[in-house]
């Protein structure tokens, strides 16, 4: 028998005996106290009626799992006037009623599934000497009842997804205190609305663009002020100036192209003449390629194979075979030559007699005995249209490819300062191009500098202007939204603390796999 210093023993027990094997220590213990109360009347007695033993579980030593095997009695209950007739007395000092672990062990679970969950948790406590199943640690999650919170004055309103696309809920946070106070299991008005009523005390509400929310709002808590949020008030914006800009897709084409005209100009002027480029260029392979070949010689007299040889100097292993048996690099043919001086004097001819069609021009050269492809025939004709050289329309717009609708909307919104002199060139020749498009934008920065300044008076001057415009229907939005809107210029609140609760709940969600169900969901965020 090991005697234990009473230090160390748990608090209310006295140990009668101590087992200790290889992967487990077992004590025997009984209450210290020689009698206890009736849990009914809360009469004392010390009248034994029987006993048995309760196995409790409590925190591991030395990586041994320690086990209490404590004998309850059951006692007889002295009050005449109590219903009780027998009770077992209880241990409330070392565990709950019918637990079957001790109480700090069940703190230490419940901290480890907080933190990681279900399998996670499992294997940690297996590791720290505390076993425990999965589905022990998420009962455990779903029995401890939600704290409590203030009642919110504040409150922002978002959703999240539970699958992008297919289904969502709702997430609640107190903004005032920066917490998540609820989490519900859908997006509808319905939800949202039943929640407000059972809140009561909520003045302002700072929400999306949803129509669900807004109504839900109205209906649940109809004296609360709503404020938009201002980014999705920018992103909406942005995104109807993206539908603006596709609409005027072809002036947007246009006027990159005579950017990238200007570009390819002033690249054709500052370099040589074209075929000396191009020779330059030639010559300047031909020496990479004779290198190459040379260090494929070094290696090889140094014994090294094909596959050792072929990722040092980026060939392939049959280029390495056919290199080595040709005795050098490849000699590549000079590109096919263009017109030749007697096909350009037909073609020239038959230009000035007035014919422009590319397929007869080509047709022509062929009954004189000429060989020429449609291709070259079709670009020596457009280049003839443009009076300039014959160079491809995609050679010229490769210098300055035209923006995407994004990009666009990015440029015409963006401070002169922001852009490079070939972006501001764009801008204006898109405001001849498309004067639409460029009063859009003019009203897209007006509307973010109001947001950002914070200018309320300026709105209804705005949602006039922009009735008459490209953006008239996104104006009828925000008419509609006017109150939220109006709140938005005024209000500090925003949705930018929900959203950053929101990637808290994704981090959550998916640490929990499949299990992660609305109940279990709220309980783990709530908790944390």
């Amino acid at each position: 028998m090991i005697t234990l210093p009473q230090s160390l023993l748990p608090a209310g027990l006295f140990v009668d005996d101590v087992t200790v094997d290889d992967d487990r220590v077992t004590l025997v213990a009984r209450a210290a106290e020689p009698s206890t109360t009736c849990p009914s009347c809360g009469f004392p007695s010390a009248g034994v009626h029987s006993s048995y033993q309760r196995r409790i579980v409590d925190l591991a030593w030395q990586g041994r799992t320690v086990e209490l095997r404590v004998r309850v009695r059951r006692l007889r209950c002295r009050n005449g006037a109590c219903t009780r007739r027998v009770f077992a007395e209880q241990l409330p000092q070392i565990a709950a009623a019918r637990a079957r672990c001790t109480g700090r062990l069940q703190e230490i679970r419940y901290q480890i599934a907080l933190a990681l969950g279900g399998r996670p948790g499992a294997r940690l406590a297996r590791q720290l000497g505390l076993p425990v199943s999965a589905n022990t640690l998420l009962r455990l999650l779903r029995s401890i009842a939600v704290p409590a919170y203030q009642p919110p004055r504040v409150v922002g309103i978002d959703d999240w997804a539970w699958r992008r696309g297919t289904r969502y809920g709702t997430i609640v946070c107190d903004l005032e205190r920066n917490r998540v106070i609820d989490l519900l299991p859908d997006r509808k008005a319905d939800t949202v609305a039943d929640w407000l009523r059972r809140t009561p005390g909520i003045e302002m509400v700072a929400r999306d663009r949803a129509g669900a929310f807004a109504d839900g709002i109205r209906r649940g808590a109809p004296e609360a002020i709503q404020v938009a949020d201002r980014w999705h008030l920018l992103r909406n914006l942005g995104d109807a100036l993206q539908t603006v800009a596709e609409r005027h897709r072809k002036a947007v084409r246009e006027a990159a192209l005579q950017v990238a005209e200007s570009a390819h100009a002033d690249t054709v002027a500052e370099t040589d003449p074209p075929a000396g480029v191009e020779e330059c260029r030639r010559a300047d392979r031909r020496e990479r390629r004779q290198e190459m070949y040379d260090e494929l010689v070094r290696l090889r007299g140094l014994g090294l194979t094909a596959d050792q040889i072929a990722p040092i100097i980026g060939l392939s292993r049959p280029a390495i075979f056919r290199w080595l048996k040709t005795g050098g690099p490849p000699q590549h043919r000079k590109p096919r030559p263009g017109l030749s001086k007697p096909c350009l004097a037909v073609l020239e001819e038959r230009w000035a007699e007035g014919c422009r069609n590319a397929g007869r021009l080509r047709r022509d050269l062929r009954e004189r005995g000429f060989k020429a492809s449609e291709r070259t025939v079709r670009r020596w004709a457009q280049a003839q249209r443009r009076g300039g050289p014959a160079e491809p329309v995609a050679k010229v717009a490769a210098a300055w490819p035209a923006p995407s609708k994004r990009q666009c909307a990015r440029l015409l919104t963006a401070r002169d300062e922001d852009l490079d002199p070939k972006e501001r060139a764009f801008v204006a020749h898109v405001a001849v191009a498309a004067p639409g498009l460029a009063e859009a934008a003019e009203l897209a920065k007006r509307l973010d500098t109001m947001l950002k300044d914070g200018v309320p008076e300026e709105l209804d001057v705005w949602l006039t202007t922009a009735r008459d415009t490209e953006l008239a229907s996104f104006a009828q939005g925000l008419e509609r939204d006017y109150a939220a809107v109006r709140a938005a210029l005024v209000e500090p609140w925003s949705t930018s603390p929900v959203e950053g609760q929101i990637n808290k709940l994704k981090v959550l969600k998916r640490q929990m796999y499949g299990r992660a169900k609305h109940d279990l969901l709220r309980n783990r965020l709530l908790a944390a």
